[in-house]
């Protein structure tokens, strides 16, 4: 199974993340399918390649709990659900 999730990267006390696709059985700094993201909280930034992150999704991969409360913050699940009702 595949999950989305955060990969810790930076310096001592100034962590930022990389979003990753990544099989469960991989532990955190493990190797990744592929990086969907960046999510940076002290300056509050994130980037996100929605595409993929869709493609993903829709493949049936899961987000944790941190990674779709940044999705669901960039609005990335309504163009989930456009995307979904011009295919069907």
């Amino acid at each position: 199974m595949v999950k989305l999730r955060l990969k810790r990267c930076g310096r001592k006390q100034r962590a930022v993340y990389r979003i990753v696709a990544i099989d469960v059985r991989s532990r955190r700094e493990g190797r990744d399918l592929q990086k969907v993201g960046f999510y940076d909280p002290i300056k509050n930034q994130t980037y996100l390649n929605v595409p993929a992150i869709l493609d993903f999704i829709e493949k049936g991969a899961q987000p944790t709990e941190t990674v779709y409360d940044i999705l669901k913050r960039a609005e990335v699940f309504k163009e989930f659900r456009l995307n979904q009702t011009k295919f069907n």
